[in-house]
């Protein structure tokens, strides 16, 4: 009987990755891209946003999973605040408008499927970000810093 053997498990030092800024959606916020999948199209990351700060409206075209691992942040469209060790689960064709709470800068590890497509003030669209448009963000900000890229969307097991 023949055995089809998977592919090992996944380990990448987070550490040796690195922060890229989030614009022209926000000057302050960051993200951390540890995995991209181009066949499902899913994304995981690490999201840094400074105290206070916040990511302007947006909609989501699929889910969004988010554990808070430092800070405090909340949507201004809901009643409650999460928390380190809090867990939210977004739906897809949800709207929201994120800010992290005063105090400690928000930490927070997400799981996108699908777009995410960022609203102005007047509700008008002024981008989609997609893998796609996610993975060409992180070898750009690797070509202008001269940083050698990680194969995100692969299983290599090597760093920035």
């Amino acid at each position: 009987m023949m055995s089809v053997k998977g592919l090992a498990p996944l380990y990448r030092n987070s550490h040796d990755l690195p922060w890229i800024p989030f614009t022209p959606y926000s000057a302050t916020v960051k993200l951390k891209l540890l995995k991209i999948d181009p066949v499902t199209g899913q994304v995981i990351a690490l999201l840094h946003v400074p105290s206070g700060e916040g990511l302007g409206v947006h909609n989501h075209h699929g889910t969004v999973i988010v554990y808070t691992v430092q800070g405090a942040w909340r949507y201004l469209e809901h009643e409650w605040t999460a928390k380190a060790g809090d867990f939210v689960y977004e739906t897809a064709g949800s709207q929201h408008t994120l800010l992290a709470e005063p105090g400690e800068d928000l930490v927070a590890f997400i799981v996108i499927e699908g777009a995410l497509e960022f609203l102005d003030p007047q509700g008008r669209s002024m981008g989609l970000e997609n893998w796609r448009t996610l993975l060409d963000r992180y070898y750009r900000f690797c070509e202008e810093s001269n940083i050698r890229p990680v194969d995100l969307s692969g299983f290599e097991q090597e760093a920035c």
